[in-house]
């Protein structure tokens, strides 16, 4: 067994890897990849977070919202321009956008804004989510699919309507729930 040097070496290498073995098993407490959280924790923890983000969301954009709900849209939108800037990423502002432009009657604005959030966060076609927007989105596909769809047809060769329909096509598809 031991004859000769590369024997000793072999037999050596081998007693250090399973003592190796045997104390990072002992360290992690005999769970394998050395997590110490569990699904459950996991679980909570992804729950805590999203609860924080809605919250954080309704601290953000709760002045946005009382502006447009007492009327005063044109404010709200350049709020939510700084806050767009501010927080690029975040899909509500420009959910909260298309919702206002939708009222104010810029249906194309309002479909490329919901087009970007709803890209940015699938949440807001999600009937589940807090932050669901589905009726609101499913109000503007409706009656912007019947406009855009009559100025196509007048304008065939328009590229900015074939992009509005393209828009208005990936909506449906994501409230049908289709993915990207």
């Amino acid at each position: 067994m031991f004859k000769d040097r590369f024997d000793k070496i072999c037999w050596s290498l081998l007693a250090i890897t399973l003592a190796s073995l045997m104390a990072i098993l002992i360290v992690n407490n005999g769970k394998p990849g050395g997590k110490s959280g569990n699904a459950l924790g996991k679980a909570l923890e992804r729950d805590m977070a999203y609860k924080a983000r809605v919250e954080l969301i309704n601290k953000l954009y709760g002045p946005v919202e009382s502006l447009q709900k007492s009327g005063s849209k044109q404010e709200a939108l350049l709020k939510l321009d700084e806050l767009i800037r501010l927080y690029p990423g975040e899909a509500h502002g420009y959910i909260l956008q298309g919702q206002i432009l939708f009222e104010m009657g810029a249906i194309d604005e309002a479909i490329t804004s919901f087009f970007e959030g709803v890209k940015l966060n699938g949440d807001y076609v999600d009937s589940k989510s807090p932050l669901s927007r589905r009726p609101e989105i499913q109000r503007l596909i409706d009656e912007a699919a019947k406009k855009i769809s009559l100025r196509a047809d007048a304008n065939p060769d328009n590229k900015s309507i074939a992009a509005s329909m393209r828009k208005i096509n990936y909506l449906k598809s994501r409230l049908a729930g289709g993915c990207e």
